[in-house]
């Protein structure tokens, strides 16, 4: 019962922001924006560092090997699911596909590291499975209300546009349950599998939040929410993990 709530904790993150779209006017701030993506991208990079860069150094038996492999491995399958989506989001409903397959990984990194915890990996509780789990809620809240507010403000209504915010994080919980399914398989290349859910995660970070940012005028509200985000997912890894 512990595993099915923290794999499902990231899909409420994502629900909530969300709902948002009920209690906000129809366009985000700039300046709010800026921070929640700001913040998104500080757990992100806090994330892949203590709850699967570490970790994955941690069990692995060949050195820098896996890790590297991996982390590479994770930027390269991110560079060609953007190719496969490239100009979606000129269309509001194609949206939601192309963030739905960006949120692959961090279901798989959910998925992931409960396996690790389930076998008894090193340096995975469950607390630091949980870790992880609520770090990307907390990123995926600002995520779910990006998605439903431009929605909204492109005719849809309020209902269909948390439909469609909620939606984009499904894939998470189903990647995650899929990916413990196959916990015999995935044991062996654990720390290749935490180690490419990093790279992806870092490349979301840098091709998709990062140029948001510093889109039109820069502002310190982004990197403000960069620092927030990193101080907030490192002290909750390092604390419960």
């Amino acid at each position: 019962m512990d595993v099915v709530l923290g794999i499902l904790i990231p899909f409420i993150g994502t629900s909530l922001g969300s709902c948002i779209v009920f209690f906000m006017k129809d366009k985000i701030q700039s300046n709010l924006e800026k921070f929640l993506l700001g913040f998104a991208s500080g757990v992100m990079i806090a994330a892949s560092i203590w709850s699967l860069l570490i970790p994955a150094i941690e069990m692995t038996n060949n050195g820098w090997v896996s890790p590297a492999f991996g982390f590479l491995m994770g930027i390269l399958f991110l560079t060609f699911i953007d190719k496969i989506t490239n100009g979606y989001e000129e269309d509001k409903s194609m949206l939601v596909f192309a963030v739905t397959l960006h949120n692959l990984p961090e279901g798989m990194a959910v998925g992931v590291i409960f396996a690790a915890f389930l076998t008894g990996s090193v340096g995975v509780t469950l607390a630091s499975a949980y870790a992880l789990a609520i770090g990307i809620a907390i990123q995926n809240f600002p995520e779910g209300a990006i998605i439903s507010l431009p929605m909204k403000a492109s005719g849809s209504s309020k209902l269909k546009a948390f439909i469609y915010g909620v939606l984009s994080g499904v894939v998470e919980p189903i990647g995650a349950f899929l990916t413990i399914s196959l916990t015999k398989f995935v044991v062996p290349i654990l720390p290749f599998m935490l180690s490419f859910a990093a790279g992806a995660m870092i490349y979301v970070v840098v091709e998709e939040l990062v140029p948001e940012i510093n889109s039109k005028e820069k502002n310190a509200k982004g990197i403000i929410g960069v620092a927030l985000g990193f101080i907030v997912m490192m002290v909750l890894d390092i604390t419960l993990g």
